[in-house]
């Protein structure tokens, strides 16, 4: 059966790891043909401003506004405020960057004249001349928090300040139970010609699992007529990027791609290993998945975009093995 091309992709990610697959995705689909949907459990409030970490490094990433040697803020960036904000005794454990400023005090100053975070983080985009749909996963605030056997942090006090460095213990997203689907997301997961839902390779805990919790977004992702499909974020038990591998060991998660694609259960239709992870495929399918194998790690713009020509091409064969 002849494949057809697809119309529409939805694509969830987190910030560093997933913002590289999205930009591949980018590259190789119209402004129509892709929405991505952001996490925003890592937002939070610092120094007066609202922090959007995931947003912000998505924002830059396909803006090619992003640090190529950090993967977050933004190129050629200074620190003179920072370095002002310490000599006056601030905080200074979450690095903001002096163009970095302008996105938050943006984001903060519209937040406040009552705009939704999905009408700023489009104006953010436009303005950086972004001509692709980014949405936040909700409008309201959510706050992703990390058990540690130290006690309760808040997701950046763990990420940033403490560095990883605690034992994590659980998780769970303060605010979500008040969260709703906003309808640009309803009327684009009921659509008849979306076609493909990608799970971009983040963080499945604390990237997206905040993003499932909004009340009715794992059941409107599991309704929606395309087939939803993961890219592992492990390989060969490493983590692609960040301490998802840690969290999965101190969780007693077995540290592999195999134990994602589990995590993650009946929502799935199919999972993207790294080629590394051959020998985990039969396993996979034993779940009942569509399973491919195919280089997942991404260290340039061509592997980005092998990468998202790979899912795409394995979303159009699911829906081909699929149709009657």
């Amino acid at each position: 059966m002849t494949r057809r091309p697809l119309r529409r992709i939805l694509a969830l990610t987190g910030g560093v790891g997933g913002a590289k697959l999205a930009l591949g995705l980018a590259h190789l689909l119209e402004p129509e043909q892709v929405t991505f949907l952001v996490n925003t459990g890592d937002d939070f409030d610092h120094l007066g401003l609202r922090i959007c970490p995931d947003i912000d490094t998505l924002l830059y990433t396909l803006s090619d506004e992003a640090n190529p040697e950090t993967g977050w803020g933004r190129r050629n960036e200074t620190w003179h405020c920072l370095e002002a904000l310490e000599q006056l005794g601030n905080e200074t454990w979450f690095r903001l960057g002096d163009r970095d400023l302008a996105t938050h005090l943006t984001r903060t100053a519209a937040l406040a004249a009552g705009s939704s975070l999905t009408a700023v983080t489009g104006k953010l985009a436009a303005g950086l001349g972004i001509r692709h749909r980014v949405l936040p996963m909700c409008d309201e605030q959510v706050a992703t928090m990390i058990g540690t056997t130290a006690g309760e942090l808040a997701f950046q006090h763990y990420f940033v300040r403490e560095r990883c460095a605690p034992q994590v213990t659980g998780f769970r997203f303060h605010g979500s139970e008040q969260a709703t689907l906003g309808p640009t997301l309803q009327a684009l997961l009921a659509a008849d010609d979306l076609d493909g839902i990608v799970i971009c390779p983040s963080n499945p805990f604390v990237s997206v699992d905040p993003i499932l919790a909004v009340p009715g977004m794992r059941a409107a992702l599991k309704a929606a007529r395309a087939p939803v499909v993961a890219v592992s974020p492990i390989i060969q038990g490493a983590a692609i990027k960040g301490p998802t591998a840690k969290m999965m060991a101190e969780l007693g998660v077995p540290g592999d791609a195999l134990a994602v694609a589990r995590h993650y259960g009946d929502l799935l239709d199919g999972f993207m290993l790294d080629s590394s992870d051959a020998g985990l495929l039969d396993d996979v399918r034993g779940l009942g998945l569509h399973a491919i194998a195919t280089p997942a790690l991404m260290l340039t713009l061509q592997d980005k975009m092998n990468l998202a020509q790979s899912a795409l091409d394995f979303i159009n064969g699911i829906t081909t093995s699929n149709a009657p």
